[in-house]
């Protein structure tokens, strides 16, 4: 059956054009407004400018503890030559309202925050005081005229507009609000976004995983970015891909003030929600199908004023297009003026190829070196769920660009406001023993980066002082040693640990189980039906492979993948019958396991980095026993204490 929102998507069109087709159609303003209590008003947007009905202070007020006099009393008053003044029966709390007034040669005792008596201008604060036994007090410090005083409507004064409209709420201007004695303020509507997400494949987090099967992360991650927009997400769960149930939760949706949803936007057979959202009007779908990447499969559709939003169902093509395109519409909505979008330039240390036609955009990871900083693409693809949570920011390759070579000055749009610096980069291979030392250092209050590029990208960065530390395992073919042979003058090894790398399979699999390296070898180059999963070019486990292997290309060795932990997984859930990781991680999947090789994975640093406060802190986590310790336990080969 096709669809005239098929059809339509057929018919790319690029952002602007999307965007504008989308906004025409929609009322880019607050959504009204209510009155809430000072204590509910946090992170919301006022609605009127606030003036002030009160003096802050209400009266003058001493900003210390000591005595209320007149400060041309004290001139001349040193620790040598005191001053001496008749101190008054009165005391100054807070709250007291003065009836003796300070005249020549006169002090009463004040609190900080009490009432200045009439005749005072100054306080002198007690520590500059000495109290005498007949009741009179010396001065031992000159005072000046208003010294240590709050005049009345210094902070605030009556009439004045101390917050404006299109404020958000924070901590602070909650503090001012109360300090006028405000018990409720105007705030514009918070925006009601209906959030579902659709597939048989989606399950509910906290319910079991079948195999197949992902746990809905996109409304998640929607509904917190709702609500850092000022909104207030409305979920209406999992809707499996059943037409009379999607068009009874748009339904539900429509009662708010915008709906989202994610999965079923491209032409596939079983996608139908596109097929759902068609059937609406005034004017209905306005764009199905963007020229970006990711994002590609978006529908954008307007009723009776309302968006309504299909998003791709990976995730990192989701949160994109939901920033690109409804994100502006809820801060309209929610009184917010446009996002200021920070830029920092930056340099691509590799080249990066995008696809002809389509606006791209990468997300990537930030890092410091002494020519500025340098932009390292995450490489995680549309399905991550990690990617746009540990990348800085994206850069945006145009719709005609075919490549960006290494070398490249980038602008980089931040996704967080401003660029806070990582204390430890950590540049190379990936390794659950790494892991583990970065979260220690983690929690000794360490900021660290980590950016998984593989044995012969560490070791790049490294050689261009891009990192702190890179991880590395690669033997040189000539002597059969690891790491230590590609140094340079430049870079410093950090003994790590032992690995053992071997061939990993299911349980029980004949082909495997009791045999030997070679003959585990002869199997698989063999047999066609013996389907493997391989490691990228350039990491460290891809030289053993391809050393164990010769010149024999088995099933499946153009599947690569760039962990130990993607090729565990590809054998358990049988896409493979073979691969080759490390020993700790195939007891983490319960996988068999035949020895191949034992490796080193260490620790290279550019020698310039070697008293960097963190590279320290590394290097004494590294040598201490507890860390021998648990590396051990993890199943690493330490040397000997």
């Amino acid at each position: 059956m096709k669809s005239t929102s098929q059809s339509q998507f057929l018919d790319v069109i690029t952002r602007d054009e999307a965007t504008q087709r989308f906004q025409r159609h929609l009322r880019l303003a607050p959504l009204g407004q209510e009155r809430v209590a000072l204590g509910a008003a946090l992170h919301r947007v006022l609605a009127e400018d606030v003036v002030a009905g009160i003096d802050v202070p209400g009266f003058d007020r001493s900003n210390v503890d000591g005595f209320a006099v007149q400060a041309a009393d004290t001139h001349g008053a040193q620790e040598e030559r005191a001053r001496t003044l008749h101190l008054s029966d009165e005391l100054l709390r807070p709250g007291v309202v003065p009836r003796v007034t300070v005249t020549a040669g006169t002090a009463t005792t004040i609190a900080t925050g009490g009432m200045l008596p009439r005749g005072a201008d100054a306080v002198v604060m007690v520590e500059h005081t000495e109290l005498r036994d007949d009741g009179r007090v010396e001065i031992r410090r000159a005072a000046t005229a208003g010294e240590n005083v709050s005049y009345a409507g210094t902070d605030i004064a009556r009439g004045e507009a101390v917050l404006r409209a299109g404020q958000r709420l924070t901590s602070r201007e909650i503090g001012v609000l109360a300090a006028l004695g405000l018990a409720d303020v105007p705030v514009h509507r918070a925006p009601r976004v209906a959030i579902f997400s659709t597939g048989d494949e989606i399950v509910a987090r906290g319910q079991p995983l079948r195999t197949g099967a992902v746990y809905d992360s996109n409304a998640a991650i929607i509904g917190a970015a709702v609500e850092e927009l000022g909104g207030r997400p409305v979920h209406l769960g999992v809707i499996p891909d059943d037409e009379a149930a999607l068009s009874a939760a748009l339904a539900r949706g429509l009662a708010c003030d915008a709906v989202v949803f994610s999965g079923g936007t491209s032409k596939g057979e079983g996608d139908l929600s596109y097929r759902v959202v068609g059937r609406l009007a005034d004017p209905g779908i306005v764009a199905h199908g963007v020229a970006l990447k990711p994002g590609k499969p978006v529908c954008l559709a307007v009723t009776g004023g309302k968006p309504v939003v299909i998003l791709p169902g990976f995730p990192t093509s989701a949160i994109f297009t939901f920033h690109e395109f409804l994100a502006p519409v809820l801060r309209a909505f929610a009184g917010l003026p446009p996002d200021r979008q920070d830029t920092v330039p930056a340099t691509l240390p590799m080249r990066v190829n995008s696809e002809r036609g389509r606006t791209e955009y990468l997300l990537v990871g930030l890092v410091r070196t002494e020519d500025g900083l340098a932009a390292y693409p995450m490489g995680k693809g549309s399905g991550s769920v990690t990617a746009f949570s540990t990348a800085d920011g994206f850069i945006t390759i145009p719709q005609h660009t075919e490549m960006l070579d290494a070398g490249d000055r980038v602008d980089v749009q931040l996704l967080g406001q401003g660029l806070e610096p990582a204390d430890l980069i950590l540049i190379g291979s990936h390794c659950v023993g790494l892991d583990w030392l970065a979260g220690q250092m983690i929690g000794e209050g360490w900021r660290v980066k980590s950016l998984n590029v593989g044995s012969s990208g560490g070791l790049m960065a490294a050689k261009r002082g891009e990192c702190d530390i890179a991880g590395m395992h690669l033997m040189d073919p000539a002597s059969g040693e690891y790491n230590r042979p590609l140094l340079t003058d430049a870079l410093e090894l950090l003994p790590g640990y032992g690995r053992m790398q071997g061939i990993v399979f299911r349980p029980g699999d004949p082909r495997f189980e009791g045999r030997s390296r070679d003959e585990a070898v002869a199997v698989v180059t063999g047999d066609r039906d013996c389907v493997m999963v391989n490691r990228n070019a350039g990491s460290g486990t891809r030289v053993v492979i391809d050393r164990l292997l010769g010149s024999a290309r088995p099933s499946g060795y153009g599947v690569q993948t760039k962990s130990h932990n993607a090729v565990a997984v590809a054998v358990a859930q049988q896409r493979a019958d073979w691969g080759v990781a490390i020993d700790t991680v195939a007891r983490q999947y319960g996988l068999g396991f035949i020895p191949v090789q034992e490796e080193r994975y260490d620790f290279i640093v550019p020698k310039s980095r070697l008293e960097r406060p963190a590279v320290l802190a590394f290097r004494r986590l590294l040598e201490a026993a507890s860390t021998r310790a648990a590396l051990r336990g993890l199943g690493f080969r330490v040397d000997a204490d």
